[in-house]
């Protein structure tokens, strides 16, 4: 007799649409099990916790074992047999290797490896963009901390040992230190102008011309860069690391260790904290070459002073502005010549030098320019990738011009930003089009502004008031007890910042998703299993991902399997593009598997599906002329600080930070407010206290007693109004929000401090003698 035919079991979205799922159980992280050692267990959630779909906040899954400790970070990692490597660098900035002995070193009991450029099994030279970095020097040193020889060793401090036995030999040489001077003699990565109308013979009723500073910022995260390599026995490798890109990793690394890429395997470490500062190779190499050498599992661990040595800056920056407006404050022209200082190495300098032509005037309309970008060579701590990623230098500069124009003409700095600002249809000096926003929507007959649309929503937030009787803990100085208010001023001040989302110029960008779905055994519910290459930096990404999963297939229960190279890549967790790029990939996946269910039961069988996500195609700038549609998407965010300036010991404090930005859809309204705290709290940073600082090439202050970063007694209240223009080309209409408030911040607070002091202030950060100058009577 035949089986009756079965009833397909409706997914849970036909009856009523696609649309969010109940409460339910947030995502599993399934644990990584590596050959030859024990698989991280700490930190794994396998208890039910509140779920939700996109618009939803749910708990991070996460975020309990982050708070009683139990997640495992990289440097938690332990594997059996494991030794300790530790890298050996130069003392110099630059000098030439004449030999280099590593006897004493080897005869040390409980060595195991001692390795030099020599025994590199592949190529020499890596890197993101170009491949000119070394795996270890070869017979020069061009900046200080490049590694030399590296170390594997019973114990970390036996590593460390060793590598203070290794006899080097240097011929010290003068090092290249001043950015400008590298550019003059041809010594730079990237020359990038941009050319707009007849900036020359354009007539101006109000000239501002200054000269600008940024200071050498460091991502600051309070994890060190940490992981381990485990040989897999045939020759092939298990690397656990933290950090924000698999396959570019893995890309890098395969050549220099002489191994085709299938044989190795990238797996995600916990991660604490990034922000650009994982984009580059740091442990990866040299712990992958020492464990191929022993044979066994080899994990890296920086101390605070060699992260510093260890990792890629902020792009320092030295630029000349040039402003002419018209009696009404309409920017006439712009000229601007700016230098950033690349360091040794390229990086993404190259990258970074676009940003910052392309974004040089921010988003207002002028119909002259004239700008010349370059990114300097010197014998400078490497830079590369940071939240703002070239926007934030200039963003600082043109800011503070549009501020100057203001005090010029009698105005005030809000309307003459609204007076300038960029509307639908409107062009960058790039010459790429203003189209992210609903070309129907119009304000009194004329095209969306999207930035005159956050400024207006300033006029219902009142700046705070002085209340009296303050706390001395409220004022500049703070427990401190340097002042009761005497010498304390008031200032507020304004900062808008324009960030490019995603990668530009032309960079094939695009992320792999892979969803399952498939029912559990135990309990017949269905089970959405989701694997990315996606790094999870802190950003909240794993929760998107399963917000989107609930939403679009309508199921509770969303499984994230490991992050590896095991899945195709997801691109980096960097220019604020994993929601928009994985978030879209996933979407995209779950779509299809959606589709598939149709008219089938699970009972058959899992479905699933992946899905590759690009988004429109973008172009590079033109060589000469600087245009080019060469961006996908543009953010926008506006802040507003009031800060009180002691102004006879030059002590600030920031009072409050007020927030407006348009994020195009908010898919997680909790982690998007961690994002634009955090973004801004790394301004603030910038604009009154972070600084590496150098002499000669060397780094003077590579700890966080002499690095200064912002403290939960720094960080003022943070007012945020956010904005959902969608954007129609976007996954949900989002827009990236994580870097927007790093740009808008630093110049607000500055604008703030000399609206207390009546001083220029043209370098960040400002430090308490920029404040105490005293201007003749």
């Amino acid at each position: 007799m035949p089986e009756p035919a079965k009833t397909p079991t409706p997914p849970p979205w036909a009856a009523g649409g696609v649309g969010r799922a109940p409460d339910g159980e947030a995502a599993e992280r399934v644990p990584v099990a590596a050959p030859g050692g024990q698989p991280p267990t700490r930190g794994v959630p396998t208890g039910r916790v509140p779920g939700g779909g996109v618009g939803d906040s749910p708990i991070r899954p996460e975020a309990e074992s982050k708070v009683n400790g139990a997640f495992d970070y990289a440097s938690d990692l332990a594997f059996e047999g494991m030794l300790w490597g530790h890298t050996l660098r130069s003392p110099h900035p630059r000098a030439l290797i004449r030999s280099i002995d590593t006897a004493a070193a080897l005869a040390l009991p409980g060595v195991a490896a001692v390795l030099t450029a020599a025994d590199v099994p592949g190529k020499l030279h890596y890197g993101l963009i170009e491949a000119d970095q070394p795996v270890l020097a070869p017979g020069e040193v061009n900046y200080q901390g490049e590694p030399v020889a590296v170390v594997a060793a019973e114990t970390l401090d036996l590593a460390r040992r060793a590598a203070e036995l290794v006899d080097v030999a240097y011929e010290v040489l003068e090092p290249r230190c001043d950015a400008g001077e590298a550019v003059e003699a041809g010594e730079y990565f990237r020359y990038q102008p941009v050319r707009l109308g007849e900036p020359v013979t354009a007539d101006a009723a109000v000239v501002i011309a200054r000269e600008y500073e940024v200071g050498m910022q460091d991502q600051a995260p309070l994890g060190p860069e940490s992981g381990v390599a485990v040989p897999t026995g045939d020759g092939g490798l298990v690397l656990h690391v933290a950090t924000q890109w698999l396959h570019s990793d893995l890309e890098q690394i395969a050549p220099c260790l002489g191994l085709a890429p299938e044989r190795i395997h990238l797996a995600m470490a916990g991660i604490g904290g990034a922000f650009g500062a994982r984009e580059d190779l740091s442990v990866q190499v040299h712990m992958a070459m020492l464990a191929l050498r022993t044979g066994r599992p080899v994990k890296m661990m920086y101390d605070r002073a060699e992260s510093f040595l260890g990792h890629v800056h902020r792009h320092p920056a030295r630029m000349r502005y040039e402003h002419g407006a018209d009696q009404d404050g309409r920017l006439v022209y712009v000229k601007a010549h700016i230098v950033l200082d690349g360091g040794a190495y390229a990086s993404t300098t190259e990258a970074v030098v676009g940003n910052a032509a392309s974004l040089a005037v921010g988003p207002y309309k002028v119909g002259h320019v004239s700008i010349d970008a370059w990114g300097a060579r010197t014998n400078n701590p490497p830079c590369g990738a940071m939240r703002g990623f070239g926007g934030v230098q200039t963003c600082f500069a043109y800011e503070s011009q549009m501020d100057a124009i203001a005090d010029a003409l009698g105005l005030d700095p809000l309307e003459v930003r609204r007076r300038n600002a960029l509307a639908q249809g409107d062009k960058l000096v790039n010459g790429q089009v203003v189209d992210a926003y609903d070309p129907t929507r119009a304000v009194d007959g004329q095209p969306f502004s999207p930035l005159r649309d956050l400024l207006d929503r300033f006029a219902d937030i009142p700046v705070p008031p002085i209340p009296a009787g303050r706390d001395i803990v409220e004022l500049p100085g703070g427990t401190g007890n340097t002042t009761h208010g005497e010498g304390v001023r008031r200032g507020v001040g304004y900062g808008v910042g324009l960030k490019n989302i995603c990668y530009s110029e032309g960079f094939d960008d695009y992320s792999t998703a892979r969803v399952r779905l498939e029912l559990d055994g135990a309990t017949g519910e269905p089970v959405a299993y989701i694997h990315t290459a996606a790094a999870e930096v802190g950003q909240g990404h794993w929760n998107l991902q399963t917000q989107i999963a609930r939403t679009e297939l309508g199921v509770e229960r969303v499984v994230l399997l490991p992050n590896d190279t095991k899945a195709g890549s997801a691109g980096s967790s960097s220019a604020s593009r994993q929601s928009y790029m994985t978030g879209g990939a996933v979407k995209a996946a779950c779509e299809a598997v959606r589709d598939l269910w149709q008219g089938r039961d699970l009972d058959d069988g899992p479905i699933e599906a992946t899905r590759v996500f690009r988004h429109r195609a973008t172009k590079p700038m033109d060589p000469v002329t600087g245009q080019g549609d060469s961006h996908v998407q543009l953010a926008l965010c506006v802040h507003r600080a009031t800060v009180d300036v002691d102004v006879e010991l030059g002590l600030v404090k920031v009072v409050d930070l007020t927030c407006v930005q348009d994020v195009g859809k908010a898919l997680n309204p909790v982690a998007l407010e961690g994002q634009i705290h955090g973004g801004s709290a790394q301004g603030l940073g910038l604009a009154v206290m972070e600084e590496i600082v150098t002499d000669g090439g060397r780094v003077r202050n590579a700890s966080f007693t002499d690095y200064l970063i912002p403290t939960i007694l720094d960080t003022p209240p943070m007012r945020l109004r956010i904005v959902e223009n969608a954007d129609p080309e976007a996954p949900y209409g989002l827009r990236g929000a994580g870097e927007p408030p790093t740009l808008s911040s630093t110049p607000a607070i500055v604008a703030a401090i000399r609206d207390a002091t009546g001083l220029p202030l043209t370098r960040v950060p400002v430090r308490p003698e920029h404040l105490t100058v005293r201007r003749p009577s």
